[in-house]
């Protein structure tokens, strides 16, 4: 029984882990967030109707234990063997598909996607006020807002 939840802990750290990586951000030179933000809302919105969502569900294989047999004292006993049911999970077998058919649709558009660092907190307050550059910089960083979408900083 412990197998199960050492997977889920792992899980757990290599989503967290996923989270300081890099952002990506789509780009061009001269364009400003607003910009940005609007096509690129466009592309997702044009790739979704052509591709739209579609969930498969699926089943991992059952997971056997072996039976194991405990010694104390003279006195033996046997723990007998168990199955342990693998779960489902759900696939979007679109998911591939829609990402190539958005930055297909974005490279029409002239951006190109770039990977950038996720902004700190003191990045944040410190660039947040700067006047914007005409293209990237060592200090630029992405930072995702709650409604979804990207900002650039310092600003563009």
């Amino acid at each position: 029984m412990r197998k199960p939840h050492r997977l889920h802990l792992f899980c757990v750290g290599l989503l967290a882990l996923a989270s300081c990586g890099p952002l990506p951000v789509y780009y061009r030179s001269g364009a400003d967030q607003t910009r940005i933000n609007s096509d690129t809302l466009i592309c997702e919105v044009k790739s979704l109707k052509e591709a739209p969502v579609a969930n498969q569900i699926r089943q991992r294989p059952p997971i056997f234990y072996p039976p194991v047999q405990q010694c104390h004292g003279g006195n033996c006993w046997t723990r007998p063997g168990y199955w342990v049911d693998g779960g489902t999970y759900t696939v979007d077998v679109n998911a591939g598909l829609r990402a190539r058919l958005e930055q297909s649709c974005m490279a029409q558009k002239g951006y190109q996607r770039v990977e950038l660092p996720r902004c700190s907190a003191d990045q944040v307050a410190a660039l947040s006020g700067k006047p914007g550059s005409d293209g990237l910089s060592e200090a630029s960083c992405a930072l995702r807002q709650k409604n979804g979408s990207t900002i650039i900083l310092p600003p563009l």
